[in-house]
């Protein structure tokens, strides 16, 4: 019996505003705990919640990038259970009018010849639960910090069918909401996680049989361990003729790389869901129509402008468009050598086209590669970091002119990343020969022509593999400063 996967996501993003969402305590993170506290994170009797507006509205924002409906009257509700985390025994949440309902995404999956479309059921908003330490003097410890910090719960309709895919809609969740700026993302930090519902059924049929639920997945790399484990455990179940058949909350075990059982799994009926009786319905419409305003260009729109309007491969935009920082950075570059092309007249339009497609070789070589890797070795951010998006133009010109050699670039570019300079002038005050002057290398050519007379006589006899040995005295005697492609057209003229 051939079994197909049946997967459904439900995905918290937490916001990043400044105070939690109903009350004004921070939303930064403390390392002391219960540092950022008050009788209405902590549910004492009496405490009247007030809804945070900028969580609310982002919220609609995020709605909306996710192609969904925003509900026009929303409101929020009372999900009953106990836990010593939560101290009101109920958690203020949405039920049944939610921010945004029936939205979709499209993936691009590594390895799949064809986008993929998610359907999302809901967008609602929760506050969090606190957080239990369990020390290692036996006892366990409630830290409130993070109790009622501002989470939107995203829950995808049962379309992914694989783990690749998973972890691509996660992938594109974070980038998404870092596009917006309505939060960080790190999933190292809590502020992505998710709870993975799977099930597998006979293929062909259309009937979806008793979900597991793995609660609290907080790395991409365990959401496709998650998936890929339970597949073989269901699996197994299936083949012995025993597939779940009562719904059952599961945890993962990192050591251990498995899933282990914790609950069985309540449904809505069992929450006691009713209207939170402290807030009055919310009336959206005018939010939604300021935010369809503000919404910006989304990741996978950008992507595929990337790739057209600048010739990148897609494999260099994914990394790109990662970071909505390093996206900005990457098209101010690129519009700055834009305008630097359109200044050299020499060029016609076959030579333009030839030389854009150089230029973002170039450019997503340096920036990706090397800019990067020089800032994960200094530990530096993008974010601060001194070198500008004029510079990094300027900078990748002389690449592409050949007044600079790769060697010489990355001593530049190191240079740029210290002081913020142009590099024109670390140049010069690096003491380096600027041998753009076609005049300057000639001598240097002719120089070292006439130092290896017998590999002159071989050359001209026919060995013209040698080319690149003069090529290598000629960076040699130019402490690497000459352009090779320009050093070799002179040696062939010279050595006619």
């Amino acid at each position: 019996m051939k079994l197909e996967v049946i997967i459904g996501l439900e995905t918290h993003i937490q916001l990043k505003t400044k105070s939690k969402l109903f009350c004004g305590c921070s939303n930064h993170e403390s390392n002391t705990p219960n540092a950022n506290v008050c009788p209405v994170c902590v549910g004492h009797p009496g405490t009247l919640p007030v809804p945070n507006e900028q969580a609310v509205r982002w919220a609609v924002l995020l709605g909306l990038a996710l192609g969904g409906e925003i509900t026009p009257h929303s409101k929020f509700d009372r999900k009953h259970y106990f836990y010593p985390d939560l101290p009101k025994a109920y958690q203020i949440s949405q039920f049944d009018l939610p921010i945004m309902h029936d939205g979709s995404i499209d993936l691009d999956v590594p390895g799949e010849d064809k986008p993929v479309t998610i359907r999302i059921e809901r967008l609602h908003l929760e506050e969090d639960a606190a957080k239990n330490i369990h020390g290692d003097d036996g006892k366990s410890y409630v830290d409130f910090n993070r109790g009622g910090t501002p989470l939107c719960e995203i829950v995808s309709r049962p379309d992914i069918s694989s783990a690749a895919q998973a972890k691509a809609y996660m992938q594109e969740l974070r980038i998404i909401a870092r596009t917006l700026g309505v939060s960080d993302g790190n999933m190292e930090k809590g502020h992505l996680r998710c709870d993975v519902n799977i099930s597998l059924r006979p293929e062909g049929e259309e009937v979806l049989y008793t979900k597991t639920e793995i609660k609290n997945v907080n790395s991409f790399k365990a959401v496709e361990r998650v998936i890929e484990y339970e597949i073989k455990r269901q699996t197994h179940l299936w083949e012995a003729g025993n597939p779940p058949s009562v719904l059952t909350t599961r945890g993962w075990n990192d050591a251990k790389q498995i899933t282990e059982e914790q609950r069985v799994k309540e449904d809505a009926a069992d929450y006691r869901y009713f209207p939170e009786p402290d807030i009055p319905p919310m009336d959206l419409r005018d939010m939604a129509t300021d935010a369809k305003r503000r919404l910006p260009e989304l990741p996978r729109a950008k992507r595929k402008r990337f790739v057209e309007e600048y010739g990148f491969k897609i494999g260099d935009v994914r990394m790109m468009v990662d970071d909505p920082k390093l996206a900005e950075f990457t098209e101010q570059a690129m519009s700055e050598l834009a305008a630097w092309l359109t200044a050299k007249p020499e060029l016609d339009d076959e030579n333009i086209l030839e030389y854009r497609k150089k230029l973002a070789k170039l450019t997503a070589g340096w920036l990706l590669n090397k800019l990067m890797g020089l800032l994960g070795e200094r530990k530096g951010d993008i974010r601060t970091m001194k070198v500008n998006p004029e510079n990094f133009a300027e900078f990748i010109t002389m690449i592409a002119d050949g007044k600079l050699t790769g060697r010489r670039g990355l001593e530049v570019l190191g240079k740029m990343l210290e002081t913020g300079g142009d590099p024109s002038n670390i140049v010069e005050d690096l003491g380096a020969q600027r041998l753009d002057d076609v005049t300057a290398l000639a001598t240097i050519v002719e120089t070292v022509i006439e130092e290896n007379s017998s590999e002159v006589e071989r050359y001209r006899g026919g060995e013209t593999k040698l080319i690149k040995f003069f090529v290598g005295q000629v960076m040699k005697a130019s402490r690497g400063n000459a352009d090779p492609q320009t050093s070799e057209k002179i040696l062939k003229d010279k050595l006619k």
